[in-house]
């Protein structure tokens, strides 16, 4: 604190006193009456000098006033010249006047610090001198403390009765406004300037009370004992006291027990930047009580640190009125609610503290992200509370090598098969993710579900078949060949879905498929090839761990339904395929530089004595992958091979030699439709849809299996 001879605004010590006002024991009061029974204060944080968009804010909310706590922006053209450049550079990177690309431009690393002095001017930091100049004018009351980052000197002008604006109303230690309101008489009290407990005794450039400097101001001890001063000189039990300050009391204990001093009904803070803004009370926040006592006694700890280490020079320089506004902001610091399992020295318990419960506080997101709106109508005070919030839409950008296993995924398909019928309802993503928990049952937990039924059932009673009977697919007869040609098509989509995903592994599973499909010879449903109807699979019953249970076909378009055990492909592979067989080294060869980023070459399982002219290349990252794509026209073997980055239909198609739907031409290799054979050996014949062209003769190949 300084002394009175010191002349002001010239010292940056720590430990010295502000000087009195030049009027003592005077509060600057008035009662702004509302003459409506129902009104709306929109209440925001940090416009940082965009002060023409209040306008447009209090039109959006049609709020009759608006409250802001802090960083409104008061700065002009001289205030530069004060700013260090730290703070300068803090106020260029959230100025919301500075355009994007040349914000990013001037915070360069490479850029010094006069790069930015140098270009910014007071237009792009604020719009207050526009204000002062009534070029910008509001059009509805705007009650405001000052925040963090403000220039004090301008603040000072405020307080000598200088600089007087229509409609804007700094709140400060001495300076209280009333709204009377839909019912309430709404008491303002305000503090204004960031909590930093060390410097509480020094007031910087400023004057009396009030402390900052270079571009920044900071709360002081007399600034808090002045204002528990002014609440108790305008005290009115039928008030309702809301009290404005920039430092949060959630977090800040001193700010706490200044509401608790100044009975506070309602807080609004700012300081913490958040996308969203909270709403709470002390006890929904704290375990006990406490946990309220703990986080004030912390904030009376630190400020005890600091009042230890400067209270002789603050002694030995304030005067009688700063006495009494010290021993004010002390009595805030003691202010710690007692404990209410403990009696007091007269025997009695305390009373819980009221504030415990009914004081209420928000703490605001800057005005560009959101804004609350207190709607004040016969006395009620309701709140609409608005946040932009966080963007989550990033985590579908994500790849399938970055994402966790679905949950549950290692255990959907059991590890013995059953005679589990397929739901019509399978419902799948374009990711490949099963959804699960839908209403009907999920189809990767169908086998789960009839587990349990065949306990102490026979197959295929799982209660949801077709009667025993051999029906195609469900169909009312056994010549009902369009059912049987559209389950024979949705089982071979699925066959080459999983050839994809089980590649070394597809061999044997067939065979084990294959044998189980031949061996039954009587006329149950087992025999029948699984299907978006449900019909169950004979083999189910013997099948082991290694027989890769699927999940059922339906007449979803969607993408794969994914079993268990099975890892994701790697992101980053190209599919090729060649006109004559190459094997692993030649390859490798043909991707020239590209070689080096090859993780594997993997050939998909092929039937005996067919050459290998598709290949899976996988590259450890995009770029490896991107490189190997660069070698499209290249030849190899005098033959230019096709080259595509390997995804779920793309690839399959291609390995399959056809489209996608009908299996053309040679389907499975020419040897037969696997579900095809299955009808065959449970005494079907497959229909053969007009228009289709099937080379490969399913009936023979049923008759031989």
């Amino acid at each position: 604190m300084q002394s009175v001879s010191r002349p002001a605004s010239t010292s940056t010590r720590q430990g010295s006193s502000p000087n009195p006002r030049l009027t003592q024991n005077q509060i600057n009061t008035q009662t702004k009456v509302f003459d409506t029974a129902h009104g709306r204060l929109l209440c925001i944080a940090d416009i940082r000098g965009r002060l023409s968009g209040l306008n447009d804010l209090a039109r959006e909310a049609n709020a009759s006033a608006i409250i802001h706590t802090g960083d409104f922006g008061f700065f002009d053209a001289s205030s530069l010249d004060r700013i260090n450049d730290r703070t300068l550079r803090h106020l260029t990177m959230y100025s919301p006047l500075i355009p994007t690309a040349q914000r990013n431009h001037l915070l360069a690393p490479e850029n010094p610090p006069s790069v930015i002095r140098d270009t910014v001017n007071i237009a792009l930091l604020s719009e207050f001198p526009l204000l002062v100049s009534g070029q910008i004018k509001l059009q509805v009351p705007v009650f405001t403390v000052w925040g963090a980052c403000e220039d004090v000197l301008v603040l000072e002008k405020f307080r000598a009765g200088t600089c007087d604006i229509e409609n804007l109303h700094v709140l400060d230690e001495t300076t209280t406004r009333c709204l009377d309101i839909g019912g309430v008489k709404l008491r303002l009290l305000g503090l204004g300037g960031a909590l930093v407990p060390h410097k509480m005794f020094d007031n910087g450039d400023g004057n009396a009370t009030i402390a900052g400097g270079q571009g920044t101001m900071w709360t002081t001890a007399l600034q808090i004992g002045e204002l528990v001063d002014t609440s108790q000189r305008v005290f009115d039990p039928t008030e309702t006291r809301l009290l404005v300050t920039h430092a949060s009391p959630g977090r800040e204990g001193i700010i706490n027990q200044l509401g608790l001093v100044l009975k506070a009904d309602l807080t609004i803070s700012a300081g913490l930047h958040f996308r969203y803004a909270s709403s709470y009370n002390e006890f929904s926040v704290q375990g006990d009580f406490d946990g309220l006592r703990h986080k004030l006694q912390i904030g009376k700890e630190g400020f005890d640190k600091v009042w230890d280490s400067v209270k002789v020079q603050v002694d030995a320089v304030i005067d009688e009125h700063q006495r009494v506004l010290l021993d004010k902001a002390l009595s805030v610091i003691e202010r710690v609610p007692p404990q209410t399992s403990q009696p007091a020295p007269n025997g009695q318990y305390p009373q819980e503290e009221p504030a415990w419960k009914n004081c209420w506080n928000w703490n605001l997101c800057d005005a560009a992200y959101g804004q609350l709106i207190l709607d004040i109508k016969d006395g009620r005070v309701s709140a609409e509370l608005k946040s932009q919030g966080f963007n989550y839409a990033y985590r579908r950008t994500v790849t399938p090598s970055t994402v966790a296993p679905t949950p549950n995924s290692s255990s959907a398909v059991p590890p013995t098969g059953s005679t589990a019928a397929a739901t019509p309802t399978l419902s799948t993503r374009g990711s490949g993710t099963p959804l699960a928990n839908e209403k009907p049952l999920p189809p990767h937990l169908v086998a789960l579900n009839n587990n349990k039924s065949s306990s102490s059932t026979p197959p295929p009673g799982s209660g949801r078949e077709t009667p025993r009977e051999p029906k195609a697919n469900g169909a009312s007869t056994p010549n009902s060949a369009g059912a049987a040609d559209r389950a024979e098509r949705e089982r071979a989509k699925r066959e080459r879905k999983k050839e994809r995903k089980q590649q070394e592994r597809a061999a044997a599973a067939k065979e084990k498929e294959l044998g189980g499909a031949s061996a039954p010879a009587s006329p149950t449903p087992d025999g029948q090839a699984k299907s978006g109807k449900a019909t169950p699979d004979i083999g189910a019953e013997a099948k082991g761990p290694e027989d890769g249970v699927m999940s059922p076909a339906t007449e979803s378009t969607g993408a794969r339904t994914p079993t268990s055990r099975r890892p994701p492909r790697n992101p980053w592979t190209i599919f090729m395929r060649m006109q004559n067989a190459a094997n692993e080294g030649e390859v490798r060869e043909f991707f020239a530089d590209a070689k080096a980023g090859i993780t594997r070459v993997n050939y998909p399982q092929n039937f005996p004595g067919r050459a290998q002219k598709m290949v899976y290349v996988e590259f450890g990252d995009e770029d490896a992958m991107k490189a190997g794509l660069a070698r499209q026209g290249e030849k190899l073997k005098d033959v230019v091979p096709e080259l595509k980055q390997a995804t779920d239909k793309e690839s399959r198609n291609a390995e399959n030699g056809g489209p996608p739907r009908g299996f053309g031409g040679r389907g499975r290799g020419g040897r037969g439709g696997y579900a095809a054979r299955g009808f065959a050996a449970a005494g079907l014949t497959r229909g053969g849809g007009p228009g289709e062209k099937r080379t490969n003769g399913d009936a023979p190949a049923g008759e031989g299996a």
